[in-house]
């Protein structure tokens, strides 16, 4: 499995996944992104390592510090995550 991270507030999440970042739909401002983002698009917050530049910083979505690791959601791998992020998507649609 992949390393997993931890920011001061204490959120986890698997390094350079960012499926999170990409399949959900984010309806609150993200910087860069004023009207958010619609779900399967990248965030231009996650850079080429598919990390976040905002984890851990007071600019990040209330909505994306709320989100955690989950190995039910996240999978094994960041394949898994993005499938199961986006049937979740589109599931609650």
């Amino acid at each position: 499995m992949s390393e997993l991270i931890t920011s001061d507030s204490s959120a986890t999440c698997r390094a350079g996944c960012g499926a999170c970042c990409i399949a959900p739909s984010i309806t609150s401002p993200i910087p860069g992104m004023p009207e958010g983002k619609p779900a399967g698009v990248r965030c231009v917050q996650l850079d080429a390592n598919n990390l976040c530049m905002l984890f851990g910083s007071p600019l990040r979505p209330m909505v994306c510090g709320q989100f955690d690791y989950d190995p039910t959601v996240c999978g094994e791998h960041r394949d898994e995550a993005l499938a199961t992020l986006s049937w979740l998507e589109e599931s609650t649609r």
